[in-house]
């Protein structure tokens, strides 16, 4: 099946790329720079012979033209802006899923596949999150933005939404959010807070994604949040895989927004080597476990172990040179 890829130069799209090929698919890619995906792509042993369309999401007429070469569509591209700053939030989030599930959708592809977030469900009413789960109402920018895109992508008829946690492991294109969360821990310290993150391995969410894309299935909404860890347990197993024990610095839930909305305001002007947001505080305080089963069980995907993914993105922070390869004592070669 030839499915338009969005976003192919990102963590997730490069891997679902890789993913569909594995699955017997034909991907196509849909990028900015072709330059960028072809180097993104080459570290996953893609070969850099796939069509390639290049243009922006925001651009709809780009859009159209490369869904029109192709039979189904995965919707990977977004802006995060969680753990530092995006530009236009609501110009990929919305207007650019928009463009392409919209005209997905008018043009008869089939499945047309998003990427949503659980952050749509963040804070959440419920103590575990699940695709039933009542969307939220989010004050910070990034949960608004994917909540609006939210909304117009369940009023869309056939499209499937795939609500992933915090992604982790190996060769992200710009280190950001989980795995920016997971080098600044190792590196300067846990905060003791309430709530947690979910893990997610990029690998396990690219199969996932790649047995999506099978016609005529309608709409479905899969949550697949990934191995659900309190702060306090991430720290441990970081610290029992690393031999060495990280910094813990307890802090009171209202102090972490206060110094969240104080970093947004020095990040402006200068860079800072840690991924606290007033947007970040929000979803380490407030994010609960995630109902996996019945997505995976429908799909037939196990998740790998939270100790692999973990151990497999530190060693890759540190052979990269994001994180200095004392600081994953047992791990390094």
């Amino acid at each position: 099946m030839r499915v338009l890829v969005t976003g192919a130069s990102g963590f997730v799209g490069s891997y679902a790329v890789a993913a569909l090929l594995g699955e017997g698919h034909e991907p196509h890619i849909f990028v900015r720079n072709p330059e960028k995906a072809a180097r993104v792509l080459r570290r996953l042993h893609v070969a850099p012979d796939l069509p390639v369309h290049v243009g922006d999401i925001r651009d709809a007429g780009a859009v159209r033209a490369a869904l029109s070469t192709c039979e189904a569509v995965l919707h990977a591209a977004a802006d995060i802006g969680v753990t530092g700053h995006a530009a236009d939030l609501d110009g990929a989030n919305v207007v650019g899923l928009k463009n392409v599930l919209g005209q997905a959708v008018e043009l008869g592809l089939d499945p047309v596949v998003h990427v949503s977030t659980i952050a749509v469900f963040v804070p959440p009413a419920e103590p575990v999150i699940t695709a039933h789960t009542p969307l939220a109402g989010p004050r910070n920018g990034y949960g608004r933005s994917k909540v609006s895109g939210e909304l117009h992508a369940r009023g869309l008829d056939g499209v499937t939404i795939v609500y992933p946690g915090g992604v982790a492991g190996p060769h992200q294109p710009t280190v950001d959010a989980l795995n920016e969360g997971f080098r600044a821990g190792v590196a300067l310290g846990w905060p003791m807070i309430p709530g947690g993150v979910t893990v997610l391995d990029v690998r396990d969410l690219a199969i996932f994604l790649a047995r999506c894309m099978t016609p005529g299935k309608g709409a479905r909404r899969y949550v697949i949040g990934g191995n659900f860890r309190t702060w306090r347990q991430l720290a441990d197993l970081c610290d029992r895989l690393t031999g060495r024990r990280a910094r813990r610095f307890p802090i009171p839930a209202a102090l972490l927004r206060t110094a969240g909305s104080a970093l947004d305001v020095v990040k402006r002007v200068r860079h800072v080597p840690y991924p606290l947001t007033r947007d970040a505080a929000d979803f380490m305080l407030t994010l609960v476990p995630t109902d996996d089963r019945p997505a995976l069980n429908e799909l037939g995907v196990t998740l790998r172990p939270v100790e692999d993914t973990v151990s497999d993105t530190l060693r890759w922070l540190s052979a990269e040179g994001h994180l200095n390869v004392r600081r994953i004592g047992r791990l390094a070669p």
